[in-house]
């Protein structure tokens, strides 16, 4: 009965407007048309924008390392003599430190705020997994927290984004560059996130989480500029915040209740879909994939990357015209289609069948797999993640989220080369398996959040299954 009184607070807590529950556990676009929503939808201040471009240099800078290894793989392996094994390790080492940043990335975030989580990317290679680990999710957190509804969709998958976008800045500049200047060279945007730290504003939610209410009201009128009335949008906020932290504390066990039970299985599935789908298998071992098919791989990364900045763009402006759900599906479905045309291609090699084909046939089926990656399942699965979960619990159900997409990460990134050993095309082949799972998944499973307030979707949620 408590629980019950305390979700109808929350449901009343929400902007003007009814909320209506519909079967996949998400409620429609808010309603009512009162003046209070204009705090919600407001528009782009500079203050927010540069929030944004700090924040998308945590991603940028994850994602060049990520793609560091694939350009860099045939010089390491050259001048330091690596076997198989060890380069797989080397490969793979960043995702342990990210496995580790994972674990406490939720609880830090939540004690530390929001915005310091990237403080510890300017170490080594394992320390970049470590503080990759981090802001895979303290970035999006914070972007969803402090960007208005409207535009909550379009700035997140933007900045989300550039892990697949440094992957191809990384690969363009690794196929002219030695594995050395590269890794200098992925030095640069750690600058920029470490001295725009120093200028951008806290999370007003996680401020008023903690009870900070003058810092609170102060940053959530620098983001939504000085001649907005932001009165309504606070009052939201710490409505419900006070409403949702009565229910539990923030620890792992109280994320294990039956009321949360389907927005874990909904992030977990993502983070599960994010990895399983092969992102890491192209993305750290490209270099071999080309190899393998006789392609030159100057020609193999700028043929395959250059695409991927127009795809970006298109995910970014059509999330919110479609929807979180039907552009994860449409891009799912691709990586499917990349991966089958990857494996079909090593199957007709290994059978000396249509050999001549196999070059294109991997430039098609990586340039497809990639673009659609860009499309959506690189940035979606964050920012439904960073939006379903309440705050009272967000901390724990991020590290977990988190954790179970680096430890898939790692499982990918590691075992390639000895899946490549055993079966070429049965490596893709199972790839675009998961792809497929990951279609049927999104299809059955996953909430659409667009245009909904963070209060009025996890409101609903909670409400749904009550």
């Amino acid at each position: 009965m408590e629980d019950e009184e305390l979700t109808k607070s929350l449901l009343v807590a929400q902007q003007p407007g009814n909320i209506r529950i519909i079967s996949n556990g998400v409620g429609s676009n808010d309603t009512g048309a009162s003046a209070s929503a204009s705090a919600s939808a407001s528009g782009v201040t500079v203050v927010l924008l540069l929030s944004a471009f700090v924040t998308a240099c945590s991603a940028f800078t994850g994602g060049f390392v990520v793609g560091y290894s694939a350009p860099a793989e045939s010089g390491i392996i050259a001048d330091l003599g690596l076997s198989t094994a060890e380069y797989s390790v080397f490969g793979s080492i960043m995702t342990i430190g990210g496995m580790i940043g994972a674990v406490i990335s939720g609880k830090l975030a939540d004690i530390i705020g929001r915005k310091n989580g990237a403080w510890l990317l300017d170490l080594g290679r394992l320390s970049l997994g470590f503080g990759f680990g981090l802001t895979c999710y303290a970035a999006p957190i914070y972007l969803s927290e402090i960007t208005p509804k409207n535009l909550r969709g379009g700035f997140t998958s933007v900045t989300m984004a550039m892990i697949p976008f440094s992957l191809t800045v990384a690969y363009l500049i690794g196929s002219v560059v030695n594995w050395r200047a590269l890794a200098l060279i992925g030095a640069i945007p750690c600058l920029f996130l470490l001295f725009g730290l120093f200028f951008i504003p806290e999370s007003p939610r996680w401020l008023a989480k903690i009870g900070r209410e003058k810092e609170f009201e102060a940053a959530l009128q620098c983001l939504r500029g000085k001649n907005v009335n932001t009165s309504e949008e606070a009052a939201d906020i710490k409505n419900y915040t006070e409403n949702i932290q009565q229910i539990s504390e923030d620890k792992i066990l109280h994320l294990f209740q039956q009321k949360y039970a389907y927005q874990l299985i909904v992030g977990i599935g993502l983070m599960v879909l994010q990895q399983f789908g092969g992102l890491n298998g192209f993305a750290f071992y490209m270099d071999e994939i080309f190899e393998l098919a006789g392609v030159p791989s100057i020609i193999g990364f700028i043929v395959v990357s250059i695409p991927e900045i127009p795809a970006i763009a298109l995910g970014s402006i059509l999330i919110e015209k479609f929807g979180r759900r039907t552009l994860l599906m449409i891009s799912a479905t691709g990586e499917c289609l990349g991966c089958v045309l990857t494996g079909l291609s090593f199957l007709l090699q290994s059978l000396n069948w249509w050999t001549e084909a196999t070059p294109t046939l991997v430039l098609s089926g990586i340039l497809v797999f990639k673009v659609s990656y860009s499309l959506g399942v690189g940035a979606i699965p964050w920012i439904i993640i960073s939006e379903i979960f309440p705050i009272n619990v967000k901390g724990s159900a991020g590290s977990i989220c988190n954790l179970v997409n680096w430890f898939c990460s790692w499982l990918v990134s590691y075992t390639f080369n000895f899946l490549v050993e055993w079966s070429s095309a049965g490596t893709f082949f199972l790839y675009a398996s998961m792809s497929g799972l990951g279609v049927l998944f999104s299809a059955t499973l996953v909430p659409e959040t667009r245009r909904r307030t963070l209060e009025g979707i996890q409101a609903s949620l909670i409400h749904t299954l009550q």
